[in-house]
Parts: C-alpha cells; sequence; structure tokens
C-alpha cells in the first residue's frame, strides 16, 4: 500500500488540475454591426427601400452607385454595394471669350451717380423645409415611453406604449414600399414612402393589413400593434430624411 502522505498528494494534484480547466471563449454568432459592412446580399423578400433603411442610406444614391434602375427593384441573390457615393458628372469647361483689338476711343468723364449700386450676391441653395407639422399626424394612440436619440442611433425614433391590436395608422398620405418582418429588431415592419426624400416606419406590428405597392391615405390603418421583434406592446415609429433618421417630434403636431 501507498503510505498516506502520497495518497493526499495525489488528490491535491487532481484537484488542482481540475480547477484550471480551460474552455474554449464563447463568442458571438451575431451578425455584425450593419454599419461596418461593405456589402449585402439580396434575400427573398428584402426591397432596396428595406436595405437601405437598414444601412441607413439614402435609396436613391444606393441604387445610382449599384446601377440600380428608376423602378428600383432588386433580386433575390443580388451582390450590392453599400454606398452613397457616386461619381460626379465633371463641370463643363468654360471657353475664354476671344479677344478682339478695339481701337481705343478718348475717355469722357463719367457722371457721378445718385443711386448706390446694390451689391450682387451669389445665391445659395435653400437647406431642407420642415413640413408643415399639421401635414402630420400621430401614427397610433397611446403614452409617448421613448424619444429619440441621435447619439449612436441607440433610438431613430420614438415608442408609443399601447394595447394588443390597436390601430397603427399612416402618419401621412404615401405608397408602401415595404411590408415584412425581414428587418432584425423592427418585427413585423411597415415602410411608407411619402416623397422622395420623406418616409416614415412602423414596427412591432401584430398584424400588417397593407401590401408593397399599395397607396395609403393620410390616417388609413394599416396595421394592428403588437410585440413582435421586442418584449412589450408597442408602436416603434420612425422618420427618415434622405436616409438619415429625425426626430418624429419636430413634425409630429404637439399633443
Amino acid at each position: 500500500m501507498r503510505p498516506l502522505s502520497n495518497i493526499l498528494i495525489t488528490c491535491m494534484f487532481l484537484v488542482a488540475c481540475g480547477q484550471n480547466t480551460h474552455y474554449a471563449p464563447v463568442t458571438d454568432s451575431r451578425q455584425p454591426p450593419s454599419e461596418k459592412l461593405n456589402s449585402h446580399h439580396v434575400s427573398r423578400g428584402e426591397t432596396l427601400y428595406s436595405i437601405a433603411w437598414r444601412y441607413n442610406l439614402d435609396y436613391r444614391k444606393l441604387a445610382a452607385a449599384n446601377g440600380i434602375p428608376s423602378d428600383f427593384k432588386i433580386y433575390p441573390g443580388q451582390h450590392l454595394q453599400l454606398t452613397e457615393s457616386v461619381t460626379p458628372t465633371p463641370p463643363p469647361l468654360l471657353q475664354r471669350p476671344k479677344l478682339t483689338k478695339v481701337s481705343p476711343k478718348p475717355s469722357r468723364p463719367q457722371k457721378s451717380r445718385s443711386k448706390k449700386e446694390t451689391p450682387v450676391v451669389a445665391k445659395t441653395s435653400p437647406s431642407p423645409t420642415m413640413p408643415n407639422p399639421n401635414s402630420w399626424v400621430w401614427p397610433a394612440r397611446g403614452k409617448l415611453i421613448s424619444g429619440f436619440k441621435s447619439n449612436r442611433g441607440l433610438n431613430k425614433g420614438i415608442d408609443i406604449r399601447g394595447n394588443l391590436r390597436d390601430s397603427v395608422i399612416a402618419a401621412a398620405a404615401g405608397k408602401v414600399v415595404y411590408s415584412g418582418e425581414g428587418l432584425r429588431g423592427y418585427g413585423k415592419l411597415v415602410i411608407v414612402k411619402h416623397s422622395d426624400k420623406y418616409l416614415s416606419a412602423y414596427a412591432h406590428n401584430h398584424r400588417i393589413l397593407v401590401d408593397e405597392g399599395a397607396s395609403v391615405k393620410q390616417g388609413q390603418k394599416i396595421a394592428e400593434m403588437g410585440s413582435t421583434g421586442t418584449d412589450s406592446v408597442k408602436l416603434h415609429f420612425e422618420i427618415r430624411y434622405d436616409g438619415k433618421p429625425i426626430d418624429p417630434l419636430k413634425y409630429l403636431p404637439k399633443r
């Protein structure tokens, strides 16, 4: 038989080895943040508008950068470069006027002008004007529980609390350019195009009542409030201008 001391030493060694067991680190298998990606592989059900929305891009510039025609149609399996950069068209070259020799004429004293000449001021392109708040309506009844936060995109819109199946209405007239649940974190989502520059989104719906391509009127019921893609019943509402999130509270009438 082994001495008792040897047995105790062996047991202590085995315990120490068990405590120092190394495990492979657990890695996050989720998709990396979309802003860091340079390209996108189009999946079934996606539209150019939903892809541009996902990456905070202007759908028009995204289309131009990928040679997509004006109907903005894309197809599953298509490979898109996630860029808004478009090769600028060089300005036309200005031709210098030909100089002709003119015989000098005797100079005459100029008469003094009584009126002061108005200086010419270069015109600048006007900044985007904010729509009249009365032209938008609230997309749902309920208490505002979360506001817009522009820092690092923590909240790109507002959240409105409600009850399951409460009405979700179009905040302004437009055309439905996305209807589905292909955007992670939005659940069942509707995106409405109001103009070339303005789009709005309605997320976490329980049921969607409009199809892509449908024209909707302001105040028309387009969905029912739900909790898809989130942990509570609410409506997440966003407005985008040229693809960038803006504060909806600056556009909606005051309650």
